[in-house]
């Protein structure tokens, strides 16, 4: 296993000096850089690197890459961390960002939050409104019944995020399910105790409606 994740961290920052150094041609000194590099700017970073997956505006086209943009910076700075320090370690964080976390700096980290919490967030995509009006009443009044609270409670009226709480707001209904999922059966979210409580409580069903639902909120609805 240990062998495993030093090819797998070794491979992750390889492929990203290639695609620091590579993108545009090496048109400028600072894309040129190495990563290692403190200098290397994170606007620079988010556009070369974080952009393949998540969008040059941290809006992602592919539902297995979470939306950054709007997200609390506070709340991506310690998941750079968290990734960075192994605390971290979903299947898709220890495949994509063991490796890509490994030589930012804390000035990198924290510029990468600044900058995706600038960008506009997602505008919410419906796909299935009997779907989306259960996932609304469990995430506004969560369900008694079953021990499930409220997710506004935590995570805002309008899924824009409390404090540590991420926006959920317009994020890909794919990756919620999937994480759910992670926080459901896996330790690999070890900060998320109180997510593994709520999520144990959520059936299959209620997953996906919850996802559906936050998927759809529009920004500013």
């Amino acid at each position: 296993m240990k062998h495993v994740a030093q090819v797998r961290l070794a491979h992750s920052a390889a492929m990203l000096l290639v695609m620091l150094a590579g993108v545009s041609g090496c048109a400028s000194l600072e894309r040129s850089r190495a990563l290692d590099d403190p200098r290397v700017a994170a606007n620079t970073i988010a556009m070369q690197v974080c952009s393949n997956c998540h969008g040059v505006q941290g809006r992602s086209t592919s539902p297995n890459f979470p939306h950054l943009a709007g997200q609390s910076a506070t709340y991506l700075e310690a998941q750079l961390k968290a990734f960075k320090g192994h605390g971290r370690s979903d299947p898709a964080g220890f495949e994509y960002m063991w490796g890509l976390s490994a030589r930012l700096s804390d000035e990198q980290i924290a510029g990468l939050g600044r900058y995706f919490s600038e960008q506009s967030p997602p505008p919410g995509q419906s796909s299935d409104p009997v779907r989306e009006q259960r996932g609304n009443d469990i995430f506004h009044n969560g369900r008694a019944d079953g021990g499930v609270p409220a997710c506004a409670s935590c995570h805002g009226a309008k899924g824009e995020g409390m404090a540590t709480f991420p926006r959920l707001a317009g994020q890909h209904a794919d990756y919620i399910v999937k994480q759910l999922a992670v926080f459901q059966r896996t330790e690999g979210r070890p900060e998320g105790a109180i997510m593994k409580t709520v999520a144990h409580a959520l059936s299959d069903d209620d997953i996906v409606n919850l996802a559906a639902y936050v998927q759809s909120i529009r920004s500013g609805q």
